[in-house]
């Protein structure tokens, strides 16, 4: 069946191209967030062999919260903003953003030695992936859950900065393993959702199933790097 004029193939096309067309969106989510966490690797250790960056991220302090304040301002644009981007230029914003999550996370990684950070790489992935096929593959609607996990992940961030001025351990670890186990669903929920916008893609043009790639390859990308950094601070071990 030809495409209509938005490259979409329509509700009527038959069972084998609409497969064939879901398959290919899945494939192009997860090729972006790849991407994106291999960027990050390239970045942060270009920062960690950079002595200039090393010494005025960790000393200026104005560098480290500009970054995050622009990490923070390109997902919003990303996440808010989709359909006002042409999808060349979300997919700008979502390599931009990969580099200075990259840049970020060099100085979070300086304080751990190479092999927890490597152990923690290693369970962070496994988790993701078991979360991740459970979303993809499980007759169960999760979509219920997503009240839930965005009420969590309020609470979390709230938590966190409350955490920041009373300095509780206790607090301090029952949000580190509250976030690995937030983030371990939220891999599962988003997974399923991309699963589901993959069986919608035969009635979506070229341009927005683009965009949805892109929005879902960050969504997994915010999900693997959160899960990750609780690992680490679950398992890594510091630098004597």
């Amino acid at each position: 069946m030809l495409a209509n004029h938005n490259g979409a193939i329509g509700a009527h096309a038959d069972q084998a191209t609409r497969e064939a067309i879901k398959t290919a969106f899945i494939k192009n989510v997860y090729s972006w967030m790849a991407g994106g966490l291999a960027l990050s690797a390239i970045a942060a250790l270009a920062v960690v062999k950079s002595d200039f960056l090393m010494v005025n991220l960790i000393m200026d302090k104005t560098w480290f919260m500009a970054l995050i304040f622009s990490e923070l301002a390109l997902v919003l644009a990303i996440s808010f903003g989709i359909n006002k981007f042409s999808a060349s230029t979300a997919g700008w914003l979502f390599i931009i953003y990969s580099i200075l999550t990259g840049a970020t996370l060099s100085v979070v990684l300086l304080r751990y030695t190479p092999v927890s950070i490597f152990q923690s790489f290693i369970v962070a992935c496994s988790i993701f992936g078991a979360a991740a096929l459970y979303g993809t593959y499980t007759k169960r609607d999760l979509t219920s859950w997503g009240s839930f996990l965005f009420m969590g992940l309020i609470g979390l961030l709230v938590a966190t900065v409350v955490n920041i001025f009373t300095a509780a351990i206790w607090l301090d670890w029952a949000l580190t393993y509250g976030g690995a186990l937030l983030f371990t669903l939220l891999a599962a929920y988003d997974s399923q959702k991309i699963q589901n916008i993959g069986y919608r893609a035969a009635e979506m043009g070229m341009e927005a199933l683009s965009k949805q790639a892109i929005l879902g390859a960050l969504a997994l990308y915010l999900d693997f790097v959160n899960l990750f950094l609780y690992m680490l601070r679950i398992f890594g071990r510091g630098r004597d």
